[in-house]
């Protein structure tokens, strides 16, 4: 990412600099205090807010780092706002700056569908070019790219217009500045492809089709950086809304061959889409974040209630990457490092929680208070007994969920992968059938899916002593569940 080169200060602002000092010495001024940055945590699974309050919408979006600020960009679907501009010292902080594009700005962004806006700097040029998927607002059928530029990264953008990049269809994409010259990677033939175009000396057009990959493989939601001589670009699969097996494949030239993509992950990417990977160099080392989207379609609400992953990511080698789950992160931009937490997320593993079935009503417990590996597990009305109180405690990747009465997990009967498979409590031993994954559904709802069979806890009614099992996931209120403090 390139920075704007400074030029240095004239002497005489040395000499300033000398009298300040004095006066700050003597209590004659005071200087207001200058935000540095810190180690922060930020938590995984949520909305973010600005620093006024407000949601922040950069869905599908990309970053660029700008001297001390790191600047994020991306999808606002508010109905007036398409693109939202914001930037922060500590990448937990953000202020809102500005809204990039709108339909009020007229012409085909009046009724446009905005996707993944992304943001190059030319350092020939001094322009700030915005490249991202557009599409007519009512159906995926343009499947065009856009372009804007701006010589402010706050704007005001000016609209260059929407096409198909030399003629070929282009859905989920991403731009990478390579020390000058620039790229597309774009999703076409109906997803089935990913292109590499190389961008002309502005970065405003399509300057040639370098190779077309993963041909007939349905790879989107590409990200693309470099750490040490390795390229490194990440897809999803084509799954609409619902999240998939994440995918890296590296080269030592971004205009030569890519290995096949590799998993990473877990096998929904920890219930995210890639949208984009920031290296955050500081004064130790250089971390590279991972941004993904929790889309709020997988859960049948708008995209601005969609949630946030952001984890550190990990290589084993040059050419490998791996990421783990943590509940939250920590950050420091000033030395770069970026590290998991175990803690500080949604759920406190020394607190004790309820879980309550939002079709019922009725809290998840363990049957008869029993404290024997094997009891039945079903939900009952809230009484406030031990046997209808959890804690949730991180496992790696995932979560068990301890009950408080008798100490033992959540567990799925004999490691079953099937429809119907019975919850029950047992010791915990470790096995996939005791850990499951915990995603935000909206509404203070959540879905716990077990780590073994990728199936959703269901309670088969709504009465007391219905049945607990796993089932596949449809949407329904018996496979939501809220999780609030018990008392």
């Amino acid at each position: 990412m390139s920075g704007t080169a400074r030029m240095g200060a004239p002497r005489r602002w040395a000499a300033y600099g000398l009298i300040a000092a004095l006066l700050v010495a003597l209590g004659l001024i005071q200087l207001s205090p200058i935000a540095r940055a810190a180690t922060v945590n930020v938590a995984n699974g949520v909305q973010f807010t600005d620093t006024n309050g407000n949601v922040v919408h950069a869905h599908g979006g990309g970053m660029l780092n700008q001297g001390n600020y790191y600047y994020w960009l991306g999808e606002n679907r508010d109905g007036t706002n398409l693109v939202s501009l914001y930037r922060s010292t500590d990448l937990k902080n953000w202020e809102f700056r500005a809204h990039l594009l709108s339909k009020s700005m007229g012409g085909e962004l009046a009724t446009a569908n905005i996707e993944r806006p992304k943001l190059l700097y030319n350092g020939a040029t001094g322009k700030y070019v915005m490249w991202m998927h557009k599409e007519n607002g009512v159906d995926y059928g343009e499947a065009r790219v856009a372009v804007a530029s701006a010589s402010n990264i706050e704007g005001p953008y000016t609209y260059h217009g929407s096409f198909r990049p030399l003629g070929y269809d282009s859905r989920d994409m991403t731009v990478y500045n390579d020390n000058g010259t620039a790229y597309l990677f774009s999703s076409t033939r109906v997803n089935a492809d990913m292109n590499v175009f190389r961008l002309t000396s502005d970065f405003l057009g399509v300057d040639a089709l370098i190779r077309t990959m993963f041909v007939g493989q349905y790879r989107e939601a590409p990200a693309v950086f470099k750490r040490g001589s390795t390229y490194f670009l990440i897809t999803s699969g084509a799954t609409g809304w619902n999240p998939n097996q994440a995918k890296y494949s590296t080269t030592s030239n971004i205009e030569g061959a890519w290995t096949n993509p590799t998993n990473f992950g877990n096998s929904t990417t920890f219930d995210s889409q890639s949208t984009f990977v920031v290296p955050v160099t500081g004064s130790a080392t250089t971390s590279y974040l991972y941004l993904g989207d929790r889309w709020a379609g997988a859960w049948g609400e708008p995209v601005n209630n969609s949630k946030y992953v952001w984890l550190p990511l990990a290589f084993p080698t040059n050419t490998s990457l791996e990421m783990n789950w943590y509940p939250s992160i920590d950050i420091d931009t000033s030395t770069g490092v970026i590290a998991g937490n175990s803690s500080g997320g949604l759920f406190d593993p020394n607190a004790e929680y309820r879980l309550v079935n939002v079709g019922s009503g009725r809290a998840l417990e363990v049957e008869g208070q029993s404290t024997a590996d094997g009891a039945n597990v079903d939900i009952w009305s809230y009484w406030g007994g031990a046997n209808q109180k959890w804690k949730i405690e991180p496992a790696g990747n995932y979560y068990r969920l301890v009950n408080v009465g008798s100490g033992k997990a959540l567990d799925v009967y004999q490691s079953s992968t099937a429809n119907h498979g019975n919850v029950i409590q047992w010791s915990y031993w470790g096995g996939n059938n005791q850990q499951w994954t915990i995603s935000d559904v909206g509404n203070g709802a959540y879905r716990l899916v077990n780590r073994n069979s990728g199936r959703s806890l269901d309670a088969t009614g709504t009465a007391n002593g219905s049945n607990v099992i796993q089932y596949d996931y449809w949407g329904g209120a018996n496979q939501k569940w809220e999780i609030v403090p018990a008392n």
